[in-house]
């Protein structure tokens, strides 16, 4: 295990297209997060009527702790820039011919795709841990007087964490399938941003919202939208709430398949 985790960090250490595109991530998800802060700190704060009835209404989703779930949230939108960095990963070494060295060098397929299996999940820690800083920072800003149940909506630091990878594992598929990586990062993109979430909203309208069991709509669905836009449909929120088990347990199973499916392309497929 250390071998291979040396043997992968050696590799991207001078990768410098995976540090700017890591960096992006990094300054994406406290963007998109002050970004709704800020829209929501005007809203509540204007002198007029509509001000309070908007703190009324809207409460204060940026505190402790519905921040864990705000933050997810919005977070959560840019899971394709991690991903963009795992299929960079895997198609550069097909490009670079580094995956038959390691088998040359006395690796057996199983301990390549182990490597990638650690890469993925190195990475799904690293935007886990941005998002956490950035749901405390967040909740510690706006929260005010004492904090109570600091922790109670905290299930969405492992809600994003596991939609964070198996989202990562779906790009991943996508590249060690392909193996260009201008092909891939395009299917990619063009699925995650435009194809599927086109084929959820007419699935919704026009087959009983059969979208919902899609590859990426599985594990968006572990995150709800946040608390006060849920207001404006009460009951369409609790059953959304409600349905976060079963996507979990479907999440770990489509990640698990995704896995399977390569780990069986990998045993049988020419170097």
């Amino acid at each position: 295990m250390n071998n291979l985790i040396k043997t992968e960090w050696l590799k991207i250490k001078n990768y410098n297209s995976f540090w700017w595109v890591l960096g992006i991530t990094a300054l994406s998800y406290p963007g998109i997060n002050y970004i709704f802060y800020t829209a929501w700190q005007e809203l509540v704060h204007r002198k007029d009527a509509g001000g309070q009835v908007a703190q009324a209404l809207l409460g204060n989703p940026f505190e402790f702790p519905e921040t864990f779930h705000t933050a997810a949230y919005f977070s959560s939108f840019f899971v394709f820039i991690p991903g963009i960095v795992v299929i960079m990963l895997i198609t550069n070494e097909y490009n670079f011919k580094t995956h038959r060295q390691n088998i040359i060098d006395g690796w057996s397929r199983n301990q390549f795709l182990a490597g990638k299996l650690i890469d993925v999940i190195i990475i799904t820690l690293l935007v886990t841990l941005i998002f956490f800083a950035v749901a405390l920072a967040i909740g510690f800003t706006s929260s005010e007087g004492e904090i109570k149940n600091m922790w109670s909506q905290g299930k969405y630091i492992g809600l994003f964490a596991l939609q964070t990878f198996s989202q990562l594992s779906i790009a991943f598929m996508i590249g060690f399938l392909v193996r260009k990586s201008f092909i891939a990062l395009s299917i990619f993109v063009f699925y995650f941003l435009i194809l599927e979430n086109i084929a959820v909203n007419i699935m919704r309208i026009k087959a009983n919202d059969i979208g919902r069991f899609l590859p990426l709509e599985i594990s968006d669905r572990i995150i709800p939208i946040v608390g006060f836009l849920g207001k404006f449909d009460e009951k369409g929120y609790q059953k959304a709430l409600d349905a976060i088990d079963l996507h979990v347990l479907l999440t770990i199973l489509v990640t698990g398949l995704v896995w399977l499916i390569c780990y069986q392309i990998n045993k049988k497929r020419d170097l």
